[in-house]
């Protein structure tokens, strides 16, 4: 995915409805979709038509934001960075990125850096080229507010689809969902977990409800709306320890 030195972006506020596919469902949904939707960009351009999403999320020692999400707080905030390479490559940027939750509904902050800036911040802590940019400049504050760290880092291979006609609609389809513990975007080397076998994440964000043909798909494939924080998730399939049966 090529991004822009100055490709920063606000995502309004919208709202995201999530669900779990079966292989069968994922088939079918994507044969439905296929006449109000077409692949963005990115997925035409990618081998298997997924691309690669890779994050690295942020928190602090008292794993506060993982507790935050698992107790329904209201208003959370998450830091991430992400790629969307399984190596550094120089010709790449990568995406910082501040997400916004009030209970259903989100807001997005991103802004593009480059490696050698990442590989600035991870060693001094700070973004070498912030004064201009208040998304790094925000992300910072948060990071020694809350005394942040990297603890997890999350990836998996996307389709993205955009509509047909002028809606505010984007659909993503998720495969291979896993996790591994590390501080890194590009550990050596990677163990990763896997979230759930032969499971799809489909996506739904738009900025109002989903149009009349979404919900009765939905409807007619049976499918369940469920809270999929892949972060959660992340932190779960690596530090089971944290995980109350209760």
């Amino acid at each position: 995915m090529v991004l822009k030195r100055d490709d920063t972006q606000v995502v309004p506020w919208r709202f995201e409805y999530k669900y779990r596919l079966t292989v069968q469902q994922y088939y079918k949904v994507k044969n439905a979709i296929t006449l109000y939707m077409e692949k963005d960009r990115f997925t035409q351009k990618a081998p298997n038509n997924r691309y690669l999403v890779r994050s690295l999320y942020f928190d602090n020692d008292q794993f506060q934001a993982y507790y935050e999400k698992i107790e329904g707080n209201f208003g959370r905030i998450k830091c991430r960075i992400r790629t969307y390479n399984v190596l550094p490559d120089n010709s790449s940027l990568l995406r910082v990125e501040l997400k916004n939750r009030w209970g259903e509904s989100i807001e997005k902050y991103s802004t593009a850096v480059s490696i050698a800036d990442y590989l600035g911040f991870m060693k001094t802590r700070h973004w070498p080229n912030s004064s201009n940019d208040p998304i790094l400049q925000e992300f910072e504050r948060i990071y020694y507010l809350r005394a942040l760290r990297p603890k997890v880092l999350v990836e998996y291979y996307r389709e993205g689809y955009k509509p047909r006609t002028n809606e505010e609609l984007r659909i993503t389809m998720d495969h291979d969902v896993r996790s591994c513990s590390t501080d890194s975007l590009y550990p050596k080397p990677a163990l990763f977990k896997n979230h759930h076998y032969h499971i799809i994440v489909l996506e739904v964000k738009c900025r109002r409800e989903q149009p009349p043909w979404l919900s009765r798909l939905v409807r007619s494939h049976s499918l369940k709306y469920i809270a999929n924080s892949k972060y959660t998730q992340g932190i779960e399939a690596v530090r089971p320890d944290l995980v109350n049966p209760y």
